[in-house]
């Protein structure tokens, strides 16, 4: 014998929608089942889409902050080890500040050697960068003689990435410039302790602690070290230098020609070289 509900008729029992399953989600506004819910689900989507791009952003900040940064060479003071068009990643962890003795033999940290090619931010003008090679460490005494490059007193034999093209050797004059002078014949000059001195390995075409009214970069101007080559493209330098006098017109179609034109004149053979 079935026993029936005597306080809820049957004709009082709610029925389950036509192709709906006892329980299911209820019809949202109109009849459409789940709207509500479609939304929400929308919107944690968005959510967590947002989220994600932040935690990217921070990440990406945090790596150019202090690990890797890109920077592209845009003058031949480093040439041959380093040619204009160049785009090379820094490592900047490697000089990194540590708390105590033990950090530093646990991480990849030191301290900037001679010969290391460093990015550091420009003694005379710190919004701009450079790229140099660091022969002189605090407390050395630096001194070129008929471009032979002397530390403490002993030659350095530089020839392996050092270019001189210029065969004149300017002697020690008061009747010649200055600059001239100091290219060839400099010194002798005594790194300050927190300094570097720095040189272009293309040293007669290159403007670097010879030259500059702050001679040493301090230490906390250092960036990193240059790591690497991602990519090297020739481009030519009046192509460089006229698009910025263009008409965005023109401008557009010369930046369109670039990019056509850049499997052409990419270096592929100089991909991934080490900057040594």
């Amino acid at each position: 014998m079935t026993t029936v509900d005597q306080d809820r008729p049957d004709s009082a029992r709610p029925q389950a929608a036509a192709g709906q399953e006892p329980g299911g989600p209820s019809p949202g506004p109109g009849g459409a089942p789940g709207l509500a819910e479609e939304d929400e689900r929308r919107r944690s989507g968005l959510r967590d889409y947002l989220e994600a791009l932040l935690i990217a952003v921070i990440f990406a900040t945090f790596a150019r902050t202090y690990v890797v940064q890109a920077f592209k060479i845009p003058s031949g003071s480093m040439e041959e080890n380093l040619l204009v068009g160049d785009h090379i990643l820094v490592n900047k962890f490697l000089y990194g500040p540590t708390a105590s003795e033990w950090e530093r033999r646990l991480l990849p940290v030191r301290d900037v050697r001679r010969g290391d090619v460093v990015v550091f931010r420009f003694p005379d003008d710190p919004e701009r960068d450079f790229i140099k090679r660091c022969v002189g460490l605090p407390g050395d005494v630096v001194e070129l003689v008929d471009k032979r490059l002397f530390i403490n007193g002993a030659e350095v034999d530089d020839d392996s990435y050092t270019v001189h093209r210029d065969e004149r050797v300017f002697p020690r004059s008061p009747f010649i410039d200055e600059g001239r002078r100091n290219r060839d014949n400099y010194g002798p000059y005594r790194v300050p302790e927190d300094g570097f001195f720095c040189l272009g390995d293309n040293r007669d075409n290159s403007r670097d602690s010879r030259a500059w009214r702050h001679t040493a970069v301090p230490r906390e101007f250092v960036k990193g070290r240059a790591l690497l080559i991602y990519w090297s493209v020739e481009m030519p330098p009046e192509r460089l230098a006229v698009a910025g006098r263009q008409p965005p017109g023109e401008r557009l179609r010369t930046l369109g020609d670039r990019l056509l034109a850049l499997p052409g004149r990419t270096r592929w053979e100089r991909s991934f070289d080490l900057v040594r």
